[in-house]
């Protein structure tokens, strides 16, 4: 799931797939869409397959019995030595399941989704409850199959549970909803965090893969000037956000309207959590207080 701005320096705008059909993006990686596309899925899901023979499938996408049919098909008799797991929102993990029945290999990757204390959010229901892995991997865990190996890489931000897998042998990054070439990540509390967002794209950007393959959208082919501009868009977020409460607006739905012009009304509530990150990001370094807890319907003024 993604945020409703187009992200800075944007890779791979003509990237327009056939939902459905399998192709092969680099000699060890073939790459199919789901058919999901939407406000916050763009063209779809972006379901990989990860070598020959035996092989890895990265994210399958949502439950949609067709789409995991036709992947299924497109494999022919190669063998899924492991279904693979970024995160657990529903565009990502669901098809997990259904593609385990089908073939009896075994869901490994990020742990399942852990409510965080206190009243749910209009956004935990974007969360595949169900999604029961066989193997939880931690940071820097590996994984082999046959000529290549993915490395889980933690990156919790869009969500505390998401990981990143990096495959070393083409110097490349699974990087999920953490980095997408074609808008910026959702960062939604109380599962999404923005201090740990801007830690995980600090750690990314110390690594030296070449290319990331993101769970939306074409490649990013220049991946750390790009981390750089997604971080100075979030610096210009939180700008504003300040310019705003200087001016003294107080709240953030006084906020959002004035910040995010001319948005699509389907994208208004993942826009209010959004800025709600940034604001208890602020809190936390005390530039910002609140009136009670940092939430979505609180007061808040600059220290």
């Amino acid at each position: 799931m993604t945020r409703p701005t187009p992200a800075p320096l944007a890779h791979s705008t003509e990237y327009d797939p056939p939902a459905g059909v399998m192709e092969q993006v680099s000699p060890l990686v073939r790459r199919m869409t789901a058919p999901n596309a939407g406000p916050f899925t763009f063209k779809g899901t972006c379901v990989y397959i990860v070598g020959r023979g035996d092989v890895a499938v990265i994210d399958p996408g949502p439950a949609d019995e067709a789409h995991i049919a036709a992947l299924a098909a497109g494999l022919g008799d190669e063998r899924i030595a492991h279904i693979v797991v970024t995160h657990t929102h529903k565009d990502h993990s669901p098809g997990a399941r259904l593609l385990a029945e089908r073939t009896g290999a075994r869901i490994v990757g990020c742990a399942p989704y852990a409510p965080p204390p206190g009243p749910p959010s209009g956004l935990d229901a974007s969360h595949d409850r169900d999604y029961a892995p066989q193997r939880i991997l931690g940071d820097g865990e590996r994984l082999s199959g046959d000529g290549f190996d993915l490395v889980a890489v933690a990156t919790p931000g869009h969500a505390a549970n998401h990981l990143c897998f990096a495959l070393p042998q083409e110097r490349a990054l699974f990087s999920g909803d953490h980095v997408m070439a074609w808008s910026t990540s959702v960062v939604a509390p109380p599962d999404g965090n923005m201090t740990d967002y801007m830690a995980s794209l600090a750690k990314l950007r110390a690594r030296d893969e070449a290319i990331f393959w993101p769970g939306h959208g074409g490649p990013v082919t220049d991946p750390q000037r790009y981390m750089r501009g997604l971080a100075h868009h979030r610096l210009q977020r939180e700008a504003a956000i300040l310019r705003r409460l200087e001016a003294g607006d107080e709240t953030i739905a006084a906020m959002t309207p004035k910040i995010y012009e001319n948005l699509d009304p389907r994208l208004g509530n993942a826009a209010a959590f959004s800025m709600l990150a940034h604001l208890q990001d602020l809190v936390a370094r005390g530039i910002v207080a609140s009136e009670g807890a940092p939430d979505i319907g609180a007061r808040y003024r600059l220290v």
